[in-house]
């Protein structure tokens, strides 16, 4: 009797779990003796692309705007200054070297900033 109440709890631990993966997606399929099978859905790992489009947006603005608040000279004078930091600064400074994006943003935005 032990047994049969092993087996059984087994059996309602497996569809508990299939059951909660049911509920991220399914799909249906038709075996070859006309039965449907229903499966879960295997997870996919996806990659939030707009999240780091709208990062790097971010980024380019905000270099655009210190660059068009400080002026360029005390701009790359700081970012020099990061060079000869640690490894991150390092790594800070490689990010916020002036490039063509965040030049042009200074440009349009120091009128209007001044």
């Amino acid at each position: 009797m032990v047994d049969n109440r092993i087996d059984f709890d087994h059996r309602v631990r497996r569809l508990t779990k299939k059951h909660e993966a049911m509920t991220r997606g399914y799909y249906g399929r038709m075996r070859k003796d006309g039965l449907i099978e229903v499966k879960p859905r295997r997870g996919r790992i996806q990659f939030p692309i707009r999240a780091l489009v709208l990062l790097i947006a971010a980024v380019f603005v905000f270099k655009g705007f210190l660059l068009a608040s400080l002026g360029a000279d005390t701009y790359n004078y700081r970012v020099e200054r990061l060079a000869a930091g640690t490894p991150v600064e390092q790594a800070g400074a490689w990010v916020m070297q002036p490039d063509p994006v965040s030049v042009f943003l200074a440009e349009q935005a120091g009128p209007i900033l001044r």
